[in-house]
This record gives structure tokens, sequence and C-alpha cells, in this order.
């Protein structure tokens, strides 16, 4: 398991994964070797090391000496690979194919193409350098850690390892949303699975309570700012309490609407134990991303706790909330009809421009949109919360997710022993 770990200062959900990974498949029964590097290790490298930094996402080569030692020792059935920016470099996909080794890689971003990995800039969803050879509009707008320099030298990297890439055995798209921008990198179907991530099991879930729960990182790209401003067309107390949980920069546009409103709440930086308070204490959960948000944590949390999702139909949102597959206008098909007569599960014909998945809604990223969706998803909670935790049993619940992992390993060892 190869992965370069986030500064610790930075809290982030890859380096939290790719622990849980490691703890689910040794209690498998899996032998696990960790090839982890941290980009907290920097400040104390030596003159000689630090000089290398700036080539080593191109090609760090004591990451490469290192792992060619433990895979002639060793000789892994599997390279698992998450992150290897900066201090492994994709490099280590060409090292492992050297001794044989396949390799997996899960793909957490769109770093294969964009330098940020995150397709978005300004405050707005920006692709500008997808089908380019070298991301020159990158470098123009210093998209990597706001430096022109390291912009040119990520976008660089990519575009001398489009060809490594291309090379890995197995991509594990998180998404849907993922696997459709690896076909559109050119990664043909047969190479891609789709495998989300799991969350531990929290146990038999609470009553729903009241009212909408929004908890994440308070950054512009996460919505907050189209919550409230949708939050706002409503009368004070028409849909319950809101309740806003995380930490951020736009920490004081919560605590403005919390001084503003009656109805909103700010909790602040909760723990896990908070956490699971919060998500007692509300009815849906909400996930307002306004950019392709890949696979945010915080709707499986939702999901084991048997609390149905509002979210934006963008990134992996829609899969997540299993509304990703084609369906027929809300509220016109036979089958809408059918159950809105008989008064199952799926419940009354809702809204256009609002999309029912089986866990939750979806809807455009504009304010009126959200706004229409608040009410008819305070109205189906309590109907859709059975399914909601039945999503996650059957999809996300960790005992599943490492099955998935395992049979896709061993999927590629076989592969790679026939060749």
């Amino acid at each position: 398991m190869a992965h370069n770990r986030y500064r610790e200062a930075q809290p982030s959900g890859e380096n939290t994964i790719v622990d849980a990974e490691i703890a689910q498949l040794t209690a498998a029964g899996v032998e696990v070797l960790p090839f982890l590097r941290s980009s907290d290790e920097i400040p104390t490298m030596s003159k000689p090391a630090k000089a290398l930094l700036p080539i080593s996402p191109i090609w760090a080569p004591k990451a490469q000496h290192d792992l060619d030692r433990l895979l002639a020792e060793h000789r892994p059935d599997v390279l698992h690979l998450h992150n290897p920016y900066p201090l492994l470099s994709p490099w280590v996909v060409r090292t492992a194919h050297k001794r044989g080794v396949p390799v997996v890689q899960t793909v957490h971003n769109y770093r294969q193409v964009c330098s940020s990995g995150l397709y978005f800039r300004d405050g707005v969803i920006c692709q500008d350098c997808r089908g380019r050879a070298l991301g020159v509009p990158a470098i123009v707008h210093r998209c990597y850690r706001g430096s022109r320099a390291q912009s040119a030298l990520m976008a660089t990297t990519l575009a001398v390892h489009r060809p490594t890439w291309r090379s890995v055995d197995r991509f594990i798209a998180l998404t849907t949303a993922v696997a459709d921008h690896l076909r559109d990198y050119g990664i043909p179907d047969e190479r891609i699975v789709v495998k989300p991530n799991a969350v531990p099991d929290p146990g038999t879930p609470a009553p729903p309570g009241d009212g909408f729960l929004f908890m994440g990182r308070l950054s512009p790209e996460k919505g907050l700012d189209l919550l409230l401003e949708a939050w706002r067309r409503h009368p004070v107390g028409a849909l319950g309490p809101l309740r806003i949980a995380g930490d951020g920069e736009l920490r004081p546009l919560a605590e403005a609407a919390a001084a503003e409103r009656p109805d909103v709440r700010y909790l602040g930086q909760l723990d896990r134990a908070g956490v699971r308070a919060a998500l007692a204490d509300s009815a849906v959960v909400l996930a307002t991303s306004t950019w392709h948000d890949v696979l945010p944590t915080v709707i499986i949390e939702a999901l084991a706790s048997g609390r149905p999702v509002l979210g934006t139909a963008l990134g992996g949102i829609p899969y997540l909330v299993g509304a990703d597959t084609p369906r027929e206008p809300a509220g016109t098909g036979p089958a809408e009809l059918a159950s809105a007569v008989a008064g199952d599960a799926s419940g009354p014909a809702i809204p256009d421009g609002i999309e029912r998945g089986e866990a939750g809604w979806v809807v455009a990223p504009d304010p009126a949109a959200l706004a229409a969706a608040l009410p008819v998803a305070r109205a189906g909670a309590a109907r859709l919360a059975p399914a909601a935790r039945a999503r996650y049993e059957r999809t996300f619940h960790p005992d599943v997710v490492t099955k998935r992992l395992i049979d896709i390993y061993a999927d590629v060892a076989r592969a790679a022993a026939s060749r």
C-alpha cells in the first residue's frame, strides 16, 4: 500500500481512508506492507534531499530505490497506490512493473488532468486543461499551491506521466463520476472498477430528528453560501432548524447566519460524539457542493445513520444517494404514479428539477432549485430513512467494501500471473 500522506495540519480524508483500508485488510487476513511517506517529513530533510524536491513529482530516486528493495524482498501480489505526490512520484508504477508486480490505483481526485486535482478555480468549475498535452492554463492561473513555478512543474509531471497512468493495471474509481473522468482520459472500461470507500458501522440508527445538517469544511466549494441563499427564501422556522458543523474560511458566514436567524445554529467543529449527536438530532443531511466533489464522506456517514441526503447533482453525489442511473422524470412514469397511489416507500410525485434517488435527492447547484427541494426533503425524510440505511449496508459497509477490494486484488494478480 503506497501513499504520500498529506500534512497532519491539513485534515485529509485520503489519510483516513488509507489507514482504514490497511486495518480492514489486515483484519480480513491480508498481509499489508505499508510504503508510506509524509509531507511532514519535508522540513526535516537534508539539504541534498531538499534540493531534489522540485523533480520528485516526476521522479523521486530515493523512493524508487526503497520501493524496489521492498518489492524484491517480499514479492507482493499487488501494489496499491493512493497519492504519489510529492515524495513518491507516479514513477512507482514503473518500478513495480519492472519487478512484475501489477498496480492498482484508487483515484481520489482529478489530478491525471488537473494540476490542483479539483476541476475548480476562482469559485467556479474549471476544466480548461482537459484534452491538452500540457496544462498551460494551470500555469497561467497558478493552480498548484498558488505558484506559477510549482504549477509549471505539476503540469509537466502530468504530461510526462500520461503513459505511466495509462499503464496502471486497474483503476479504482470511487464513484461513477470518477469512472467517467477516467474514460475521458482514455482508460478503457475493462481497467476501471467502481468501489467506494467505507465508514464504520455506527449501529442501529436513532429515530429521525428534525431539520437539516450541513457538516464539513467551511470553504467556498462546499456550497455553504448557496445553501444559506436558498434557506433565506423560506420564512424563519418553516423548515425546522438548520445545523451547521465544521470550520474553515467561511466560518464568519455561518456565525452571521446563526446571529441573523433563530432557525440557524452554528455548532462549530465537532468530535466523533458530536457528529453522532448532530446526525441523531437531524432528519436530512445536506451536501451542497459547487464543484465535482469526488466522494463526500459525510454522505456515507449520513446513510449509515439512516439519514437521507439532499445534495447537488455534481461529482459523486448522485452516485452516493443512488440517483446516478437514468430515470424517468419524477412523477411522470408508471412506477412513480403507481407508488404514489399505493403510498409505498417511493412516496408521491415530486416537482420537476428534483431528482429522487434511492437514499435522497439531487438538484442543480442553483439557489432556486435548492430552495424548492428543501421542503420536499423535509416531507420525505422519514419515508427514505430506512432506504438510506439499506443503501449503506449494501454498498458502503466495511465488510462489503473490503471483500470487493480483495476481489479486485485477486483478479489483477491472476491476470498478471497469466501473463
